[in-house]
């Protein structure tokens, strides 16, 4: 019996994550089950477990297929190699040039740029962040925390750019 060692790989060290979606929403499935169990008995009703159990299931799964698909589609991952938006994932090195804050009453020209993802737009909540991409495209990243996302992608594109 011989074990051979398997070189690890590593994986890449994640500068920014923001997960999209928290599973705490899904606890409204069973907060809406002890309410209409509470209702069923401050109304004199009776107890039957029938209605609380089937507000619980259904409430419970909708929001779990929600929080699952908002995990999936408004996620962000940056590494030193990729940034990931929901779906799409794009290489660092495609970035040339993030452009400055919007400001003013002006809108600036890549606020009108397709948002990275599958989504037609930036997500609500988050604000974008204008990229001038290689082949002279313009796209927009975005997240919930821009300023951060902001700092990393700029920290990252100066270091790339000869």
């Amino acid at each position: 019996m011989s074990t051979e060692s398997r070189p690890s790989v590593a994986a890449p060290e994640i500068l920014f994550r923001e997960p999209g979606a928290t599973w705490w929403w899904a606890a409204a499935g069973p907060a809406s089950g002890i309410a209409m169990l509470l209702i069923q008995i401050w109304t004199g009703y009776g107890i039957d477990f029938l209605v609380p159990i089937v507000f619980t299931v259904l409430v419970t799964g909708f929001l779990s297929v929600q929080v699952k698909a908002a995990r999936i589609h408004t996620s962000v991952e940056l590494t030193a190699e990729y940034l990931r938006q929901g779906a799409e994932t794009i290489r660092i090195s495609e970035i040339v040039q993030i452009y400055p804050e919007a400001s003013g009453s002006e809108t600036p020209k890549w606020q009108s740029a397709r948002a990275l993802g599958e989504l037609t737009g930036v997500p609500r909540g988050r604000t974008g962040i204008g990229l001038k991409l290689s082949s002279a495209r313009t796209a927009q990243a975005w997240a919930r925390k821009h300023r951060t996302l902001r700092t990393a992608l700029t920290a990252l594109v100066v270091e790339n750019t000869p």
